[in-house]
């Protein structure tokens, strides 16, 4: 009775990490089961598909295990998870390429894209802010990715921009586009010069944008050790440190 109680009120403050959960399990383990009196449990394991976090950014998947874990008696009890210390999860999870390019289109990743005042930027358009638009993301294999977007300066637009790079993460907290090669196959020749200065600022820009702390959940910090590009899917695993379970409103 005590793990049914604990797996329901668990699976309640996991959903409300989310705007929207497809499928979500929660499975608690706990061997003997005497052990949930005395506070503690085994592992805490959550299984969740189509998840959408800050009502912008999909996750297919999203795996967190943890190992034992302390919990606080009493405020069980009375219906809440409350931990007696932080600790840390397994994390595994997978983004899908069409999500990646929606992202690109969120209220939170718009603005490091649009205005942008850098020196390198503004001396190719006469002084006035750059803006890149129509920003596509292809995954190809090895962690290889393929990136198109497009620009408008005051005397030519919808400049073309094509890069190739490997994705890779940077002290476990960013993803960032390394060994980054500007790409002209196709790029009229009259606008190749300006295409590839502003596809180098667009390297630069890229590897500012992406950092977890961002996207962090309530009570949930994100940590990477490694990814993956498999077909059009994005494997990131790493730990998430927990802090805390969300409140349930």
């Amino acid at each position: 009775m005590g793990e049914r109680m604990l797996n329901s009120v668990a699976t309640q403050s996991i959903r409300h990490l989310f705007t929207r959960c497809g499928e979500l399990d929660v499975e608690i383990r706990c061997s003997p089961p005497s052990k949930l009196m005395q506070g503690t449990i085994d592992s805490f394991k959550m299984r969740g598909k189509d998840l959408v976090i800050r009502r912008e950014f999909e996750t297919a998947e999203m795996t967190f295990e943890t190992d034992a874990v302390a919990l606080d008696l009493g405020a069980l009890f009375g219906g809440k998870i409350k931990l007696k210390q932080p600790t840390q999860a397994i994390s595994y999870v997978v983004l899908m390429e069409d999500a990646i390019n929606r992202a690109f289109e969120a209220e939170l990743v718009k603005p490091r894209l649009q205005n942008l005042e850098d020196p390198a930027l503004t001396r190719l358009s006469g002084g006035d802010p750059v803006s890149f638009r129509d920003v596509s993301v292809v995954l190809e294999p090895d962690q290889r990715v393929r990136v198109a977007a497009v620009t408008d300066l005051p005397n030519r637009s919808d400049v073309p921009l094509q890069l190739t790079a490997t994705l890779a993460v940077h002290k476990r907290r960013r993803l960032t586009f390394d060994d980054a090669t500007v790409e002209l196959d196709g790029i009229p020749t009259d606008v190749q010069p300006l295409s590839r200065l502003l596809t180098e600022s667009l390297i630069e820009v890229l590897n500012a944008m992406v950092d977890l702390d961002r996207f962090n959940l309530d009570g949930i910090t994100l940590r990477l050790n490694r990814l993956e590009t498999q077909g059009k899917k994005l494997i990131l695993s790493g730990y998430a440190q927990i802090d805390h379970f969300p409140k349930v409103a």
